[in-house]
């Protein structure tokens, strides 16, 4: 077993494109172990990596979906919290988050900026016995909880309709309630913002910049981004998807970053092709 910490992901159901492919290959290539946990069917899934049901962390019959995007990402929020409580040493890292170098912790933090204003939970690391877990824990129980980092006035709107009857499910509520905004808050609350890394570490291409991933006339743009304390790359999940399912068969260019990268890995993304719409959980962004 490796000596590095675990790293736990979750796909709920389907088969993986080779842009989750090549997230999981590049841990397994780091030297990780890595568990993949699902709820249903899956396939194309990288030779090393154990395939675990979700059953094991959390048995949930009615998965959370964001009320305008259907996107599972609420329930991987819930999934991502409960893991980290039940399994030592071990980091939790979305599909779509490539593995440049070996994650280190001394603490059982790992984490990082994403923006001036948003720590990301799509690679998180925290001890068992972290106080923003346990906040994030607490939060998560109640999916009809008004959000204490909501300002007064929010919190009066949300508190009147639930007076009136009327209360407003986690689903309605705008993207990220439960990831960034809530991850941000409970790690600042306590004071292990301390903990978190700069932005170029775990999300070093800018959200707005993530077809430079994709275009090889950009590649030097995008490799620009990386530092040498650059560990992992933020590949965008389903935007990056639904970018290269617009494309001709489905490919990045030749020459670019991610088509280096899938060559890097030995990854052919013709076996596994981008599927544009699916039911899979994507990385709160």
């Amino acid at each position: 077993m490796s000596k590095l910490h675990h790293i736990a992901m979750l796909w709920v159901e389907g088969p993986l494109s080779y842009v989750e492919q090549l997230c999981v290959q590049s841990f397994l290539d780091a030297g990780h172990d890595v568990t993949l946990y699902h709820y249903g069917p899956v396939a194309n899934v990288p030779d090393g990596a154990v395939v675990v049901h979700g059953d094991a962390i959390l048995k949930r019959d009615d998965f959370i979906q964001h009320g305008r995007t259907g996107s599972l990402a609420l329930f991987s929020d819930v999934f991502r919290y409960h893991l980290l409580t039940r399994l030592e040493r071990t980091i939790w890292a979305d599909t779509d988050a490539y593995c440049l170098k070996p994650f280190k912790s001394e603490t059982g933090h790992y984490y990082g900026w994403e923006s001036k204003s948003h720590i990301n939970g799509g690679v998180l690391g925290l001890p068992q016995d972290s106080p923003a877990l346990a906040g994030l824990l607490r939060m998560s129980d109640d999916e009809y909880g008004i959000p204490e980092w909501y300002s007064d006035d929010a919190k009066r709107k949300l508190q009147a309709q639930a007076d009136a009857g009327n209360p407003v499910h986690c689903s309605d509520l705008p993207w990220g309630v439960w990831g960034p905004q809530a991850v941000t808050h409970y790690i600042h609350k306590t004071g292990e913002d301390k903990y978190a890394f700069p932005r170029d570490v775990l999300y070093p291409v800018p959200f707005e910049n993530r077809r430079h991933l994709v275009k090889a006339a950009r590649l030097k743009a995008a490799e620009k981004c990386l530092t040498d304390n650059t560990t992992s790359i933020h590949l965008y999940g389903r935007r990056i998807r639904e970018f290269l399912a617009s494309r001709p068969d489905g490919l990045p260019d030749s020459g670019g970053l991610l088509d280096k990268l899938l060559n890097k890995h030995g990854i052919d993304p013709t076996l596994a092709p981008v599927i544009s719409k699916t039911a899979n959980v994507e990385a709160a962004e």
